[in-house]
């Protein structure tokens, strides 16, 4: 009977759990009490046998104050070992007896006899002498058997000048033995009890839950394949297995209802979904998604299979900022992100409730819509607008200051009005020339921007520009400022093919940043280095430089490091944006690097061209 038993016994049923859930929580339990019963006895334990043998150090400490007084060695080891007898107990194995300056006056234990009159080398027994303190601690014999307890007590005069200490060995292995007695015989009880415990709890479970539990999991799996016509589970009592199996009767009858309306629904919807270009999701009234086409699926970068199922809220990736009724309830769209391969796609999801005639919601429709260039469009339009709202802002600004200045009668001073007029030149200068930068981006953005391309000796050009340059800085458009540009370009020639204008105008602006934010007396060092492929130059200043933070927005539109000193130089903000345009339509690259305090190189890299003058080309 019992095999047979062992046989129907399934570990993984409620006959298996229920016993294992009461064994579980009396063993843990127990083990919590004996663990607190232990811990206190042997607490109590250690620390009666520690008075024991500290007050028997304490007595030897006080009586040891005729051993050390005693000048005659004879009689001190008599008086010693007079003492050992009186003190000696069942639990001591050695007493030690040293005086103040280190020496080993007698030991109790005939095996250590050999240390007397000698010098003590324990670290211990020095420190007591040293401190005057008390101190004890345990430690295992040589042999690793025994557990032993020291005690080192100071042996003080009727003054309170230290003469030495006593040192006491007592076992304690005694204590120890004695716990693991009454672990083994605690464990032993509590074997029995949970054995028992088990059993109460095994037979409980047999025939109050297990029999119902049995019937209401066979009902479900007949629902599950979609006999619901297959009797009622049995109610046997008002408890709650009694209520549960009442819901599995009333959920058999409901499910059978929805099933048959939901089929109905998707029949029809199935048609639409495939013909859809926008993604459609569909949930269950849970949230759960029932339905998705491929439309959602490429949009949300995702199968089938890791979707169907699961909620809406961890598909969509909203569950921190929403709530499910929250989208039952919401009439606003929502803005969605997807990455896929690096890149981030913006979907816009319209949401509408599923709603019976009667007015139960049985789920809600998500439709899916792609507008990741829109939103690219929206961004960058309304950044530059309010970039170029900013820039416009100041010169307008300053000019209509100055302006109103000179209409309220400064146009009569013959210092200020011609100053003012200057500043209204200046700001209405850089305005000409923010436009036409921006006309030139916009060209740019458009693709028509066409370049006039020829066979270019970067060698000759980059001279040339340099000694435009040498010449500018002693002029008044570069006014005191004693700069000096340092060329370390070899005299050979290097092709490119490029628009000159345009490569001119890139290499100009660099120069000119280089001398205007470089410190009066600094050096420009222009470079031109061939590699295998391309052809670098490179401008190095020793300005402020740019720090770590701003040097991947540098070639930004409008960006600047430092804008009030950009804005008293007369620059727009977009020159550098306009460069790395113009060399990336070049097929190059632009790129900086640079250290705070210490300067900035720029780098303008242009694939080499092998050209051999006026051979005929083909």
């Amino acid at each position: 009977m019992f095999r047979k038993f062992l046989l129907n016994l399934n570990f993984r049923s409620i006959h298996f759990k229920v016993p294992a859930i009461f064994g579980l929580l009396f063993l843990v339990s127990f083990q919590l009490v004996g663990v607190f019963f232990t811990r206190q006895l042997e607490t109590q334990l250690i620390q009666n046998f520690e008075t024991q043998v500290t007050g028997q150090t304490n007595f030897l400490a006080n009586s040891a104050t005729a051993v050390l007084q005693e000048i005659n060695k004879e009689k001190r080891i008599e008086k010693s070992s007079e003492l050992f007898q009186a003190t000696q107990g069942q639990n001591i194995l050695n007493i030690q007896i040293v005086d103040k300056h280190n020496e080993v006056v007698d030991v109790a234990s005939q095996v250590n006899r050999d240390v007397v009159g000698k010098l003590t080398e324990e670290p211990d027994v020095k420190e007591v002498l040293l401190t005057g303190a008390s101190k004890k601690y345990q430690y295992s014999s040589s042999e690793g058997n025994q557990t032993i307890l020291r005690v080192i007590m100071p042996v003080m005069s009727q003054d309170r000048t230290l003469m030495g200490v006593v040192v006491v060995d007592a076992n304690i292995s005694s204590v120890y033995v004695q716990l693991q007695e009454i672990s083994s015989l605690f464990l032993n009880v509590m074997v029995i009890a949970l054995f028992a415990t088990v059993a109460i709890a095994f037979v409980i479970s047999s025939r109050g839950i297990a029999k119902p539990v049995s019937e209401i999991k066979n009902k479900t799996e007949k629902i599950a394949e979609g006999e619901y016509d297959s009797g009622d589970v049995t109610v046997y009592g008002n408890d709650e297995l009694g209520t549960l199996a009442n819901s599995i009767n009333n959920l058999a009858i409901r499910i059978k209802e929805a099933n048959a309306s939901i089929e109905a629904e998707r029949q029809r919807l199935d048609s639409v979904l495939k013909h859809m270009s926008d993604g459609v999701v569909a949930t269950d009234r849970r949230g759960n998604v029932v339905i998705i086409n491929e439309a959602a699926l490429r949009l949300l970068d995702t199968n089938e299979e890791d979707v169907i199922n699961a909620s809406i809220m961890d598909v969509f990736g909203i569950r921190q900022k929403y709530t499910y009724r929250q989208l039952l309830q919401t009439q606003d769209e929502l803005i969605l992100s997807s990455v896929s391969e690096g890149e981030e796609t913006i979907i816009r999801g319209e949401f509408s409730v599923i709603q019976r005639e009667s007015g139960f919601i049985s789920g809600l429709v998500c439709v899916l819509s792609d507008i990741t260039e829109q939103e690219k469009i929206d961004r960058e339009r309304k950044e530059f607008v309010s970039n170029v709202s900013h820039e416009l802002r100041t010169p307008l600004t300053s000019i209509r200051s100055y302006t109103e200045a000179l209409i309220d009668g400064t146009w009569k001073d013959d210092v200020l009005a011609p100053n003012f007029l200057e500043v209204i030149q200046f700001e209405a200068n850089r305005m000409i020339r923010m436009v036409a930068d921006l006309l030139n981006l916009s060209k740019m953005d458009a693709g028509i921007q066409k370049l006039e391309l020829e066979m270019i000796d970067v060698t000759k050009l980059l001279n040339r520009i340099l000694d435009r340059f040498d010449m500018l800085l002693s002029t008044e458009d570069y006014a005191h400022k004693s700069h000096k540009i340092v060329r370390e370009v070899k005299n050979h020639t290097l092709w490119v093919e490029a628009d000159q204008d345009k490569l001119t105008q890139v290499i100009d602006n660099i120069m000119d940043n280089a001398i205007k934010y470089s410190p009066d007396g600094g050096t420009i060092t222009c470079r031109l280095v061939e590699t295998d492929d391309n052809i670098v130059v490179s401008v190095t200043d020793q300005g402020l430089g740019i720090s770590r933070k701003a040097l991947p927005h540098i070639f930004k539109r409008f960006y600047r490091v430092d804008k009030a000193r950009s804005r008293a130089q007369g620059g727009t903000g977009l020159g550098l944006a306009i460069s790395k345009e113009v060399i990336t339509l070049h097929g190059g690259n632009v790129w900086v690097t640079s250290q705070e305090n210490k300067g900035s190189t720029f780098f303008i890299s242009l694939p080499k061209v092998t050209f051999y003058g006026d051979e005929e080309e083909w």
